[in-house]
């Protein structure tokens, strides 16, 4: 006896109860049996592909990218007549039988890796087929390799990935995600497409588990009775999360800003025209010579990852300690203690960034960075510029005076006379030039003191952004100023010390040099020997502009 199976794929149990049970008793002689399990590595030329898309009617498809090869990639499509974009996950289709299997697959594996004391997560893609190959022989189902495939990609994704968000967690071009509630479609920021509409969509049971599991992987607590947290997940992506109708009445809620595997640096930032290389060569030597700064935006304006980036010019063997309500910062230096808040989980109080910051100058650290001030932790971060303590953070405001008028009210509350230890604040914007959407620096500014007319806390530009024709001009700087005093520095020295930076960041930039390992290794060997590396990389520049010359050896085209 054997099974049969409709043209679906699915088991052909028949319409009559006696069919029904033809089928169960048939199904217990194949698992008795065995079965032949296609498992041999899969080859898209001998086996075919795992997907199709033919497009979406009245749309025409613009991008198509995979996220996960060879089982899901995205294709962005365009509405001309609505002039919108719709962004379209493609996975692997389960027949109706398939589905069946991969329900019975999951709890069974689910149960048997719950219990597997050996299991080991930095193999987890083996064991998994390891078991999805044996609970298919014991099922006694026949399926080939492309079958073998479809189910181990669906039970990795759910016990290993992000269900169904895992294409879009893969998407290095996705910077948030965003789910408002039941029922409705997601929404990513995509960063040549903006926000655009997917197809991706959670029912009620669906997004509430989803939710729960997204806190509870984390470390956090979320119920009906404590609805909302922040969290920082697994590959450090920052989430916020809602669970139920509470406080957000269309359902649970989640927005997941997008941590990036290789993060941005200086050179990046140049790269990208958010600073050039006079504001960055500025910030190299504020730092170095230990000037406290503030980044303040709006939202999704690029402060964390710029303090993130510039923090890279810390001098190596300086401590650096950082404190966060959620993970975003990740420094790479050695000397580095980072810190994060803890709510009360019934035991004990609430560790605030207010008890991190106090306990942080017991430590210390040369340098404090603050993921972001908003309270009562800016008094005390104040303090510790006013001590002599070298500190970066982020806040939000559209403007210099936005940020000023915040820091000296509630719920901050940081007397006017102690704000004049802040050195410099730096104001990003997202904004668009022509129809491209970029982050730019808005201004540097630099903070003088107290105007002893009015009362009114002084400051100066030292860098402005130009947008009608997307430049930025520099001004006088007392910062720099100082430093030169400092160091007893002449004019010509610190037109050499700046010119010197700026050679160094050019050579990053013009190299096309990314890597965050790079660009810290030769930072540090630029502190150690100077002169070595601004001989070698100038020398290695003017090879670079003697290539391009007409008539140079690259340009001899003769063959001779």
């Amino acid at each position: 006896m054997s099974i049969e199976y409709t043209d679906d794929g699915s088991p052909d149990r028949g319409d009559s109860w006696l069919d029904d049970a033809r089928w169960r008793l048939a199904r217990i002689v194949e698992v008795l049996r065995g079965s032949s399990v296609s498992a041999e590595g899969y080859d898209p030329d001998r086996h075919g592909p795992l997907v199709s898309f033919d497009g979406l009617d009245g749309y025409e498809e613009v991008d198509r990218y995979w996220v996960n090869a060879p089982f899901a990639f995205v294709s962005v499509n365009h509405d001309e007549r609505h002039n919108e974009y719709r962004y379209h996950v493609v996975e692997p289709e389960l027949t109706e039988f398939e589905h069946t299997l991969l329900t019975d697959l999951f709890e069974d594996i689910r149960d048997t890796l719950i219990y597997r004391a050996d299991y080991d997560p930095e193999d987890s893609e083996t064991v998994l087929k390891e078991h999805l190959e044996e609970l298919l022989g014991q099922y006694g189902v026949e399926v080939d390799t492309n079958t073998f495939y479809r189910l181990f990609y669906y039970l990795y994704r759910s016990f290993e990935g992000f269900e169904q968000l895992d294409p879009l967690m893969a998407d290095p071009h996705i910077e948030d995600i965003s789910c408002d509630g039941y029922d409705i479609p997601v929404f990513v920021y995509h960063d040549d497409y903006t926000d655009i509409e997917t197809n991706r969509m959670y029912g009620r049971e669906e997004l509430d588990n989803f939710v729960i599991r997204l806190a509870q992987q984390s470390g956090r607590h979320i119920s009906i009775g404590d609805p909302v947290t922040e969290t920082t997940l697994s590959e450090g992506s920052r989430a916020e999360l809602a669970l139920g109708t509470e406080v957000t009445p269309r359902g649970s809620a989640f927005t997941i800003r997008k941590y990036a595997d290789e993060p941005f640096t200086p050179a990046t930032l140049i790269d990208y025209d958010t600073f050039d290389l006079n504001q960055m060569a500025y910030l190299w030597l504020a730092i170095e010579n230990n000037k406290s700064l503030i980044f303040a935006g709006g939202t999704a304006s690029g402060k964390t990852t710029s303090m993130n980036a510039v923090s890279m010019f810390v001098t190596p063997r300086s401590k650096v300690l950082t404190i966060e309500d959620t993970r975003e910062l990740t420094l790479y230096h050695d000397n580095w203690l980072s810190s994060i808040t803890r709510e009360s989980l019934g035991e004990g109080d609430d560790i605030t960034m207010y008890d991190l910051l106090r306990s942080a100058l017991r430590h210390r650290p040369e340098y404090i960075v603050v993921g972001e001030v908003r309270g009562a932790e800016a008094m005390t971060l104040f303090q510790a510029m006013n001590t002599g303590h070298t500190t970066f953070s982020t806040m939000h405001a559209d403007s210099v005076q936005t940020a000023i008028n915040r820091l000296e009210n509630e719920p901050i509350n940081v007397p006017r006379a102690m704000i004049q230890s802040l050195d410099i604040l730096s104001v990003q914007t997202l904004t668009y030039v022509g129809d491209e959407r970029v982050r730019r620096n808005q201004v540097i500014a630099e903070i003088e003191g107290i105007d002893q007319r009015t009362g009114d806390l002084d400051y100066s530009r030292a860098f402005e952004w130009n947008p009608e024709d997307d430049t930025f001009s520099q001004f006088d700087s007392e910062v720099l100023d100082e430093i030169r005093d400092e160091r007893g520095w002449s004019h010509a020295e610190m037109l050499r010390e700046f010119r010197d930076r700026k050679r160094v960041l050019q050579y990053f930039v013009e190299r096309e040099v990314t890597d965050y390992r790079e660009f810290t290794a030769l930072i540090n060997e630029y502190y150690a020997d100077k002169d070595r590396v601004v001989d070698r990389i100038e020398g290695r520049l003017q090879a670079d502009v003697e290539e391009t010359m007409p008539g140079s050896a690259s340009d001899d085209v003769s063959g001779e």
